[in-house]
């Protein structure tokens, strides 16, 4: 009877050094995750904007500040003292809002100005083209778009005349960087401009150039995530439909149909059917009906 006791009791003896194991092995690894949390949340001070920065905004004690901000979690480039920040006269490169952490990489370096060619890479350029209300999308194409650049030209040859033109993409998925001199790519108002600055290679620059000389330039918006290239295709008169149609020379004293000229090339000249289409021109006060004549005889 007394061993069975002394078995009890030694079992209860090790059941209960097996429970204080696991509870000190359970506050040991709370303890240890409130460290790991309390590390993760510790909290350090990085410079922010205290108001919305624009391109060329100088870097002041009274538009930045000093903000509490997660250990864990802080942009590389971050500054941590307002005399770093402001040392040299920094100013911005790129638009930055309220409350947004000041990081190396969108302001210049201590001495510098804000040009355009502090935001260029290396192996690209800046290129300047002229445009109006109608080549630069009624004045909705802002800083930051991507735009496709169309060439409207007269088609080369010694037949060719005035109304002969052609139209053909010099370039494709281009940054515009500014229109006019305004650089800022949060202004998303419409406003037509005269000149657009666009980013590109050395190629493209060069045929920019070249193409204002020969042709007139139009700009086509495109979505930013839109970066499929390849619209090599020529657009000519002959692409617009209605290549058939044209209207003879008339008698404008006796209203009545003149000889009638030989029809453009690759155009049926039919008879007269009075059947047909017709369509009156008034000058003055008198009208005069013309017979419209279409290719096919329709």
């Amino acid at each position: 009877m007394r061993g069975r006791n002394l078995l009890i009791g030694g079992l209860a003896v090790f059941i209960g050094l097996i429970a204080v194991y696991l509870v000190n092995s359970y506050f040991s690894g709370r303890e240890a995750q409130q460290e790991r949390e309390a590390e993760a949340n510790r909290l350090v001070q990085i410079v922010v904007a205290t108001q919305d920065f624009q391109f060329g905004t100088q870097l002041t004690s009274t538009n930045i500040t000093l903000r509490n901000w997660p250990a864990n979690s802080v942009p590389e480039g971050a500054f941590v003292s307002v005399e770093e920040a402001t040392r040299g006269g920094r100013v911005a490169l790129r638009p930055i809002t309220a409350g947004e952490p000041i990081l190396a990489s969108k302001v210049s370096g201590e001495g510098g100005r804000a040009t355009l060619a502090s935001i260029l890479p290396e192996e690209l350029r800046a290129v300047s083209i002229p445009v109006n209300q109608v080549s630069g999308v009624g004045g909705f194409v802002r800083a930051g778009d991507v735009v496709d650049v169309l060439l409207t030209r007269q088609i080369p040859g010694e037949g060719a005349d005035r109304d002969d033109q052609m139209t053909n993409v010099v370039l494709e998925n281009v940054l515009v960087l500014a229109i006019d001199q305004v650089a800022d790519e949060n202004q998303t108002e419409p406003s037509v401009g005269s000149t657009a600055t666009l980013q590109t290679d050395i190629t493209g620059a060069q045929k920019l150039v070249l193409a204002g000389q020969i042709g007139s330039l139009s700009l086509v918006l495109r979505n930013v995530e839109n970066q499929l290239v390849g619209s090599t295709e020529t657009i000519t008169p002959s692409d617009l439909g209605g290549a058939g149609y044209y209207i003879p020379a008339r008698d404008s004293n006796a209203g009545t149909s003149a000889a009638a000229p030989a029809a453009p090339s690759g155009v049926v000249s039919l008879p007269r059917r009075p059947s047909g289409p017709t369509m009156s021109i008034v000058r003055g006060t008198e009208p005069t009906t013309y017979e419209v004549k279409r290719k096919g005889g329709f």
